[in-house]
């Protein structure tokens, strides 16, 4: 039986079309999806993530640990509330999730796991939590609102004003704990669609009013289909599609993740890693025929065949944008030919990022 947030009656409140996602009962669109997507990159936009899983990690040797199991190294984070972006890799080097971790202190983090990988991810953190002094907790109590778009940290002020002190100073990628009528709230610089904004967790029963308190300072709801276009526009990965357990960080574009400053640090998979061959590059795909590109859909390169990941059309651009694994040789700049129903498309292989901060990144 599929799961639901605590603001599903939100939801049906608000006309949403509701969808299963990941096992989840969750808002596709609540009227436009067009209309969402702009809002996002114009003025400001809430998503619903509490599908999301967020998960607790306390003890003596969090970050020892936490430095055998991902690939980026959380030693850099020596500030707190800081964040860091991850792959958890397996012993072969595939691509288990892709995460999000938050920095309190040495002995304290919050990671924040993909909603369709929270099981396995859970069950794969505990396997390899034997001999270290520290425990998980997964937080099913808590929901979390992504507000994204230019204005979005204004209208979250207007909605909570007295939240402004405790986070106006916050950088990218910083979070800061905040205490609402005694309830701890987190909030984060943090975001899936490539403008600023925060990512708030709070307690589940203050979401249904915290959502309606943003609803009355102008934050438009949006679904998960304007989320998806806004991600790809930004270029970021989506698990399950842009890379899975078969895909390495090198091959989703994700190297810049992975951190062997420190030799002495031997992570899950990167010995795997360093003997993996990578002959594929992940690139952005700019359809210039018309035409929409989807995932799975053949790339013809002048270096042999390659396949796009992810595929949509750009509300931003008026043109259909894609994520695509080609031939290594390939450079931006080049012309390729997408397959698409048995036609031949022109396309123009470019830097993976098309839309940011609301401005077109080509």
């Amino acid at each position: 039986m599929p799961q639901r947030t605590p603001l599903y009656e939100s939801h049906l409140a608000a006309n949403a079309k509701i969808v299963d996602f990941a096992g989840w009962e969750m808002p596709i669109h609540y009227g436009s999806q067009i209309e969402e997507h702009h809002a996002v990159r114009k003025d400001a936009g809430m998503f619903d993530v509490s599908h999301m899983c967020a998960i607790d990690l306390a003890g003596p040797d969090a970050t020892r640990w936490l430095r055998h199991l991902l690939a980026n190294d959380v030693a850099k984070l020596t500030t707190p509330g800081k964040a860091l972006y991850s792959c958890m890799l397996d012993d072969g080097a595939g691509v288990i999730d892709d995460l999000i971790v938050y920095y309190f202190a040495a002995d304290r983090y919050r990671i924040v796991v993909n909603a369709g990988t929270a099981e396995k991810d859970i069950a794969w953190m505990r396997a390899r939590l034997v001999g270290f002094d520290a425990a998980l907790v997964v937080r099913r109590d808590q929901a979390m609102i992504a507000v994204q778009g230019p204005n979005a940290r204004e209208r979250f002020w207007t909605a909570f004003p007295v939240a402004r002190g405790a986070t106006v100073m916050l950088e990218n990628f910083q979070a800061a704990e905040w205490l609402a009528d005694g309830e701890a709230w987190l909030v984060a610089r943090t975001g899936y669609t490539g403008e600023d904004g925060f990512e708030i967790t709070l307690p589940a029963d203050d979401a249904p009013a915290a959502w309606a308190a943003l609803l009355a300072a102008g934050v438009k709801p949006c679904g998960l289909g304007a989320r998806d276009t806004l991600r790809l526009e930004a270029g970021m990965n989506l698990y399950g599609q842009d890379m899975d357990e078969n895909i390495s960080p090198y091959e989703a574009g994700l190297k810049w993740t992975v951190d062997l400053k420190d030799a002495g640090r031997d992570f899950i998979g990167k010995s795997a890693l360093a003997t993996r061959r990578c002959d594929v590059r992940f690139a952005g795909l700019l359809l210039l025929d018309k035409g929409v590109m989807r995932s799975h859909m053949k790339v013809h390169t002048s270096l042999g065949i390659g396949e796009t990941t992810s595929g949509t059309f750009s509300p931003s651009l008026n043109q259909s944008i894609a994520l695509a694994r080609i031939p290594a040789g390939i450079e931006n700049g080049s012309e390729v030919e997408v397959e698409i129903r048995d036609k031949k498309l022109k396309a123009k292989v470019v830097k993976p990022s098309f839309v940011r901060h609301g401005a077109s990144q080509l």
